[in-house]
């Protein structure tokens, strides 16, 4: 079970951080890896990581905000290794943090484009290709957690990982006839480069939330990505695959 050999899995911001991690689960299964992401040299330490470990990796430079170059993206993986059969969704970010009422219209709009419209930039080739290959696929978006319990001063991430849960539902019933599953992942905190510059009081009250009183790492993400790229999750579309240790859970 879960062998990747000859699976093809793109990974978009697979250079650093949860989507790295992910990249290393599903080499480690046997699959070819694509990471597309904006900092060169980031995208070739990546490369040269998954590569000591024995896979094939290659990167692309690639702004997911902006559709052309998604495209373009797409084409040179496709180039690359034949075809691809897993999309990961994972690019993104925090975004401006404030209260609502005080941002303006472009730090709103630039958390669409950072959060929502980079997945759909995405996705869009990804389908394209796998209705072409009649071969089936993956499709997994990074949500949140905060996609379930919010974020204070944080809207726009709320609602942009909630708004790609529904883009994920929408998706499974469009595709599911054509053998695409479309799901989404759910991390609560995990401990990344990224996430350490968050401010202690919030990492703090994350640990009290989680049912084990303890933080995600890196290697949580691995199995899972293993899995939803995995023909063992066939009969998987549609769904949130949390992983918060228990924090949306929680009582208090």
């Amino acid at each position: 079970m879960f062998d990747l050999s000859g699976h093809v899995a793109l990974v978009t911001g697979g250079n650093g951080g949860l989507g790295l991690a992910m990249a290393k689960g599903l080499a480690k299964a046997g699959a070819s890896i694509a990471i597309w992401g904006r900092d060169d040299a980031k995208n070739a330490s990546a490369c040269t990581e998954l590569r000591e470990m024995g896979a094939d990796a290659e990167a692309f430079v690639c702004d997911v905000t902006n559709a052309e170059a998604c495209q373009s993206a797409f084409a040179a993986t496709t180039k690359n290794f034949g075809h691809v059969d897993s999309c990961f969704a994972n690019a993104g970010g925090s975004g401006p943090m404030g209260m609502l009422h005080q941002l303006d219209q472009h730090a709103w709009k630039s958390v669409l484009d950072l959060n929502l419209n980079s997945v759909v930039n995405t996705f869009q080739p990804a389908i394209g290709h796998m209705l072409e290959q009649q071969k089936g696929g993956k499709l997994i978006v990074m949500s949140s957690a905060a996609a379930l319990v919010g974020t204070p001063l944080s809207a726009g991430y709320a609602t942009t990982k909630a708004a790609v849960v529904g883009l994920i539902r929408s998706l499974a019933l469009e595709l599911g006839q054509a053998g695409i599953q479309a799901n989404a992942i759910l991390p609560g905190y995990i401990e990344t480069e990224m996430s350490a510059r968050t401010p202690q009081t919030f990492k703090d009250a994350c640990k009290r939330r989680s049912a084990s009183g303890q933080h995600g790492t890196l290697e949580d993400m691995e199995g899972v990505a293993v899995f939803l790229a995995s023909p063992e999750s066939r009969f998987m579309t549609g769904q949130c695959l949390v992983l918060d240790g228990g924090h949306s859970i929680h009582p208090m």
